[in-house]
């Protein structure tokens, strides 16, 4: 029998993982902004759009957690394949769909793919990063997945402006299968890190949820944190356009919002690593998160609303990578994929949770009392992260 060949070093791994993460959500979130244009050449009203939308948000965050704990079962490389593969099929079903229903049941079958993808590929980079190195390889993979999430929708606009949707679709569907190909070739066939072989019943499983609340915490942190994020994605347009800001100006402030957050996360990564204690970074990065989209409420002209989006762009870098790494951390081995599968969970039903609430408190308070309400939301929530974190110390 031939030797084994050994297993790749883990800076290359977590190169295959920043690359993997890149190329699946560009491909996939090439059709985020087509979708709703694609609907409405299709038929659909505006309240039918939104629930398309709404049905690829709800499918991401309920399947986010089960399929994190399979993960767990299953080992990483065979569900973030099932999930490249089914991302695929929702875009030639897109291609071939004929009726704003029939773009529903697709956008469903797209959210779950990306639940199976994301927390998947999350608990891979904690099972090959060494524990004194967990912030800066989650820096440099969400800076990859974030870049993924900003270039796709260009890319995707551009395309369908030249070739049309349907053939974006296709093209789309085409670019994640290479992307299987890569991930079947170069991902590593077991967790390199050791794991159990079994993971406990569903009832332990939720037990050992229950009784860990540095873990609950920081779901509830990631879940304050997006729900700000959705309120700035679903309702800063509408807001910024009150204000006098062409369409030109507001997408500026989203990119410089948006390539804010990504360039940060590296060194915000390696600054994790550095402090004492993760979860100080975590409460930091929530409070200023919280001032952050206050500021919004407070702000009138093209500068102030630009010097907000640059500071919600640094606080969602100083909270987020120090969240990735502090809950791979709370949790044993064996349980990250059930913990990953949580933390995205939050991220979608945050976002989703704001995007249905924040529209009636806007009618009652306007945008600048709602967006100061939810900044003193996010003071809320950073104390009792606090309190649920304080005084943990891993091993490093």
């Amino acid at each position: 029998m031939p030797p084994r060949r050994p297993p790749p070093p883990l800076e290359v791994l977590l190169l295959v993982c920043c690359l993997l993460v890149f190329a699946s959500y560009l491909s996939s979130y090439m059709r985020i902004p087509v979708v709703p244009l694609f609907a409405r050449e299709l038929g659909a009203s505006t309240v039918l759009v939104g629930l398309i939308n709404s049905a690829f948000l709800f499918m991401a965050g309920l399947f986010s957690f089960p399929l994190g704990v399979y993960s767990d079962r299953l080992g990483r490389k065979p569900l973030i394949i099932m999930g490249l593969a089914a991302s695929a099929a929702s875009a030639l079903l897109l291609a071939a769909s004929s009726s704003p229903l029939q773009l529903m049941g697709i956008y469903a079958l797209f959210g779950l793919s990306l639940a199976a993808i994301g927390p998947t590929l999350m608990a891979l980079v904690a099972d090959i990063s060494r524990p004194t190195h967990l912030g800066r390889s989650y820096g440099w993979f969400t800076t990859a997945l974030y870049s993924g999430m900003s270039l796709g929708p260009a890319l995707g606009g551009w395309l369908a402006q030249t070739l049309g949707f349907r053939p974006l679709f296709v093209v789309s569907a085409l670019f994640l299968l290479l992307v299987i190909v890569l991930a079947w070739k170069y991902l590593p066939g077991e967790t390199i890190a050791p794991r159990e072989a079994h993971l406990p019943d569903w009832s332990q499983a939720i037990r050992e949820v229950k009784g860990n609340r540095h873990l609950l915490g920081c779901w509830l942190a990631t879940l304050g944190g997006c729900f700000a994020l959705g309120m700035f994605i679903t309702f800063a347009p509408l807001y910024f356009h009150d204000r006098g800001l062409s369409m030109t100006q507001i997408g500026v402030v989203f990119a410089v919002q948006g390539a804010v957050n990504a360039l940060s996360r590296i060194p915000l990564g390696r600054l994790s690593d550095a402090v004492a204690h993760r979860w100080h970074q975590g409460v930091a990065g929530l409070l200023l998160v919280g001032a952050s989209i206050a500021g919004f409420g407070l702000s009138h002209t093209l500068a102030h609303f630009l010097t907000a989006a640059v500071f919600l762009g640094i606080s969602l870098g100083l909270a987020f990578t120090a969240l990735g790494a502090l809950i791979a951390e709370v949790v044993p081995l064996k349980s990250r994929g059930l913990a990953m599968g949580g933390y995205n969970t939050c991220i979608y039903l945050g976002m989703m949770a704001s995007s249905a609430l924040m529209g009636s408190v806007i009618k009652r308070l306007d945008f600048t009392g709602s967006f100061l309400l939810t900044g003193f939301f996010l003071f809320f929530i950073s104390a009792l992260f606090y309190l649920m974190v304080k005084g943990f110390s891993p091993p490093r």
